[in-house]
């Protein structure tokens, strides 16, 4: 399914029947990446995952607004195009997060619970060689150019060394050059420091919706302790897999969303 939201074409997954449960990839993900996890779910909730603008077989427009604000609102805009009426379960990881938890904070009334994946909108978290890279002007343009898929590949081991090459394969082959500057745009535009206050509102929500927080603590751009910090009423760890939780590790994903979503 292909929907406009904001100027953007988003491709679109929508299985099963429910609760509406959207799901919110990161980088450099797709929809493709909750693949198992909505195999599971999409027995007992409607699974809502979108490849976020540029991304996998979505599109965006060369004006996307990347600041928390817009992505909150592309969020807001995607869930009246997609008819929702009802308070949904948000899940997000990685990017989909910045994406995610600012719409939570606009519009608690629209979260009917959050489960968070290796995540974060933290204003004393120092970004990660690469997206330090990225952030660069010109290296991160030339970085970009050069990514081969020997290269990408070995760094996705590293952050997730239970990755199959398969899984990896489907990623790179999604890497389009408006992908490839899409991320750029997006790091760009989220330097940590302007997630200040939004930190604080985040904990205000988290106190009022249930949250929980599932964590791989092999991750080498986020470190476990940041865990700790969403307010949720319940954190786990995943000691054995790293930043890419949901694909390590699908069965026991969703063992825990079924849980806590009831």
């Amino acid at each position: 399914m292909t929907l406009t939201v904001g100027g953007a074409r988003v491709h679109l997954v929508d299985e099963g029947t429910g609760v509406p449960t959207l799901f919110l990839h990161g980088n450099p993900d797709s929809s493709e990446i909750w693949a198992g996890v909505i195999a599971r779910l999409s027995p007992h909730h409607r699974c809502l995952a979108p490849d976020l603008p540029a991304f996998g077989h979505s599109t965006a427009p060369p004006d996307f607004d990347c600041s928390l604000e817009g992505l909150a609102r592309f969020v807001d805009e995607l869930n009246v195009a997609m008819g929702l009426t009802e308070p949904v379960n948000l899940v997000v990881h990685d990017f989909g997060g910045i994406f995610g938890l600012p719409w939570a904070i606009r519009h608690p009334e629209k979260v009917r619970r959050i489960v968070v994946l290796n995540t974060g909108i933290f204003s004393d978290y120092r970004w990660h060689f690469w997206a330090r890279v990225w952030r660069t002007p010109v290296l991160g343009e030339l970085s970009q150019l050069l990514t081969s898929r020997w290269m990408f590949a070995r760094e996705l081991k590293r952050g997730s060394s239970k990755l199959t090459r398969a899984q990896i394969d489907k990623t790179y082959d999604l890497l389009s050059p408006a992908m490839k500057k899409m991320i750029l745009r997006l790091y760009r535009a989220t330097d940590p420091q302007s997630f200040k206050g939004w930190e604080d509102r985040l904990l205000e929500v988290t106190a009022k919706v249930s949250t929980l927080v599932l964590w791989g603590d092999r991750d080498p751009y986020i470190a476990p302790r940041f865990a700790d910090r969403f307010g949720a009423q319940q954190v786990v760890h995943f000691p054995d897999c790293g930043h890419w939780l949901q694909a390590e590790a699908p069965d026991r994903v969703a063992d825990h969303l079924l849980e806590f979503l009831g």
